[in-house]
């Protein structure tokens, strides 16, 4: 099971990656162009949104099913703190994809609220790209590539 779920997981987030990037330099520019916001504009955010939780899903299942978890049962916290591979894998890569999950639900949920385009584009650009700031501090990128 944990080899389907880390192939799943490490796939997916190359699709979280692009379109989050995809819809962040769109925002962008919707908000700097001063551009009407359409359904082009809705699907991205949206689209972003839905591939962030589905990544999220996976994250969480990957997370009690890794040999890293073990490790922090076994051996506690103290043990995963003085390892900075541990420590990457069972503390900061899931906070700060945790927070970016978060910023990114804020700045969807917070924009439809928005009645004029640019507004509306202000929001997601802000949320949306400090949400991929964060997305790619922590994304372990030994194990990318």
């Amino acid at each position: 099971m944990y080899s389907t779920v880390y192939y799943l997981h490490s796939w997916w987030a190359y699709l979280v990656v692009l379109v989050l990037l995809v819809t962040t330099i769109n925002s962008l520019v919707g908000f700097f162009s001063k551009k009407e916001y359409g359904a082009i504009d809705f699907r991205l955010a949206l689209f972003s949104l839905i591939t962030m939780h589905i990544q999220l899903l996976l994250g969480i299942v990957l997370y009690f099913v890794a040999p890293y978890f073990t490790a922090l049962t076994e051996n506690g916290m103290a043990a995963v703190m003085g390892d900075s591979t541990l420590r990457l894998y069972i503390m900061e890569h899931p906070l700060m994809m945790l927070i970016s999950v978060i910023l990114i639900t804020v700045g969807y949920s917070k924009h439809k609220k928005k009645l004029t385009s640019r507004p509306k584009f202000k929001i997601l650009s802000i949320f949306y790209t400090i949400g991929l700031i964060f997305l790619l501090s922590r994304i372990p990128w030994n194990a990318w590539f």
